[in-house]
């Protein structure tokens, strides 16, 4: 039986898909985000490891809170980092008839077997992907995570030619990411897209810099202050985020 290895849990999610859920966040990542806010999630090791039963099992108990929208979501650290488990853990839960969210950056999808008809055994099993797009311009990407977006935005592609539901998020960096030019990238490419449902913006903000302090880290933000509410408000309008909403009410 596989194990997972798993950096927290919550039992009352609001924030992290439809309805309540239960939150599984997984250990591991290898994107190096300079906005990262849980540097601790990024050695797989340092997690607690559990079976799929365990975790379903766990999850279960708040059932009756989630009314028809809720469910478990994983997130992370890079839940795709741990694709078999999670396939097993997401098997489980449609057989329990729980709805399964994937909250994940992309950064280790590819088209190479095997990875690839694992990640399509995993969509069986998926009911959204919460996609997070942490920007348009390859270069500016490599600086903010050190990868490329190249495989991230051919997994995007991909959910969009499977007709996936998919939650874009986008987190809002000044001095990174929220230069209009940036910006109007990003929506002119979720257009492309024809299964978004959601469109969220997520401001940057500074709560995680004590955790790069306690591992040792140097923070290379040190200094940008959150985003104004109105560059919220401009990238709000900008990406369209309204008329998403709207269209699924």
């Amino acid at each position: 039986m596989t194990k997972g290895y798993i950096h927290s849990l919550e039992s009352f999610g609001s924030v992290d898909g439809p309805g309540v859920r239960y939150v599984i966040f997984t250990s591991g990542c290898a994107m190096r985000c300079q906005f990262c806010h849980n540097p601790d999630t990024w050695n797989m090791q340092s997690g607690t490891p559990y079976t799929a039963d365990e975790l379903i099992a766990k999850a279960v108990k708040y059932r009756t809170y989630w009314g028809s929208k809720g469910g478990i979501t994983v997130s992370g650290g890079e839940p795709l980092l741990q694709i078999d488990f999670l396939t097993e853990l997401f098997q489980k839960a449609k057989e329990e008839g729980i709805h399964t969210t994937l909250d994940t950056s992309g950064q280790p999808f590819t088209k190479e077997e095997p990875y690839f008809q694992k990640f399509q055994k995993l969509m069986e099993v998926t009911d959204l992907v919460m996609l997070d797009l942490k920007h348009m311009d390859e270069e500016q990407h490599r600086m903010l995570t050190g990868h490329t977006n190249r495989n991230i935005l051919e997994l995007a592609d991909y959910l969009s030619d499977i007709g996936k539901p998919v939650w874009i998020r986008h987190v809002l960096v000044p001095q990174r990411s929220d230069e209009d030019v940036y910006l109007n990238r990003l929506r002119d490419y979720i257009r492309t897209l024809h299964n978004v449902e959601k469109v969220e913006i997520l401001p940057y903000h500074t709560l995680g810099i004590y955790k790069w302090k306690e591992l040792g880290l140097t923070y290379s933000l040190e200094g940008i202050e959150p985003p104004t509410k109105e560059r919220i408000e401009n990238a709000n309008q900008i990406l369209e985020t309204e008329k998403y909403d709207n269209q699924f009410k």
